[in-house]
């Protein structure tokens, strides 16, 4: 009976050991999806944000609403152009001008005895815009096609008017186009910063441009 008692109770110990051993895995095991559980918290954590849009100062809206201008006075009244909507609009004698924020449409009806050339515009035109345009740079002339017809295109640089407010000066693009017809021509300034993509707007505009 000694013997057989010793032997129970080295079975009585394995048995604890063994249990003791489970218990210690179960425990490890239980331990790893609190980590899966915890990486899959991270990853699901909300994206930041993205980054408001910003247009370069000078961009006109894709939306923008245009309408017909048709001049009412002056030495020439027989054309119309279409003009971004809610524009400000200032006459001077026969020019007149829209502006908003950093751009501006400025038109003005000439008398014409001759169609103008990208000769007459270089020799003539040019050096009274380099007189009077503060930095004046990079003009560029060439002829391009508008549903009015061929036109005679002027490119060119300059800086803008000191702001009365902020003192700033802004370097501008400028396109001036000479429309012709019958001894009469129409000269269509359209302006802006050189860094505003208003490539189509000012498409719309030059293209609008009809004779009545």
């Amino acid at each position: 009976m000694g013997r057989l008692a010793r032997a129970f109770t080295a079975v009585g110990v394995t048995v604890a050991v063994a249990a003791i051993a489970g218990c210690s895995g179960s425990g490890a095991q239980g331990s790893a999806p609190t980590g899966s559980a915890a990486g899959r918290g991270g990853g699901a954590q909300a994206a930041a944000p993205a980054p408001t849009e910003s247009n370069p100062p000078g961009d006109i809206p894709d939306n923008q609403v245009y309408v017909p201008y048709r001049p009412t006075g002056g030495a020439f009244t027989g054309f119309t152009v279409k003009v971004p909507e809610g524009w400000a609009r200032t006459v001077q004698g026969d020019t007149t001008v829209f502006t908003d924020k950093l751009n501006s449409i400025t038109i003005t009806p000439v008398p014409a005895t001759v169609v103008p050339t990208t000769g007459s515009v270089t020799t003539t035109v040019v050096p009274k815009l380099r007189a009077r345009t503060s930095k004046f740079a990079a003009p560029k002339v060439s002829e391009v096609n508008r549903h009015a017809g061929r036109v005679v295109l002027l490119t060119y640089q300059g800086d803008s008017a000191k702001d009365p407010v902020t003192g700033k000066v802004v370097r501008d693009g400028f396109e001036r186009y000479a429309y012709y017809r019958s001894g009469h021509g129409v000269d269509l300034t359209l302006s802006g910063p050189v860094n505003a993509d208003n490539v189509d707007p000012w498409r719309i505009v030059s293209d609008s441009v009809t004779w009545r």
